[in-house]
Formats: structure tokens, C-alpha cells, sequence
């Protein structure tokens, strides 16, 4: 019996793009001016973070 398998670096890449963008909106989280930029900062980084995990998930 005999199974394919499908190799991809996707997962990697869609981790590491999405992992960039989390760092991102934690450093507007933190730096941000106002609450108002930093509550979007924050919603920014959970989302991205959510993605990167999904996007492993996905593409395994």
C-alpha cells in the first residue's frame, strides 16, 4: 500500500510572515501614542498570532 506525501515550506514561510506582523502590532501595542492605537496594536498581534498558528496547522 502505498501513500502520498506532500512536503511544502508554506507552513514556515505563512509562520514567520505572520510571526513578523505579531512583533509588529506588539510594538505598536507598546509604543503606540494614544490607547486608541494601542488597543489596535493589540488586536492587530492576536490576530496575526492566530493566523500563524492556523496557517501551520493548514499547510502540514
Amino acid at each position: 500500500m502505498e501513500t502520498k506525501t506532500v512536503q511544502s515550506d508554506k507552513s514556515i514561510g505563512f509562520a514567520a510572515l505572520f510571526g513578523v506582523l505579531t512583533l509588529v502590532g506588539a510594538g505598536l501595542m507598546i509604543a503606540g501614542p494614544d490607547q486608541l492605537t494601542q488597543a489596535i496594536g493589540f488586536a492587530f498581534a492576536i490576530i496575526a498570532a492566530s493566523l500563524a498558528v492556523s496557517g501551520v496547522h493548514i499547510f502540514q
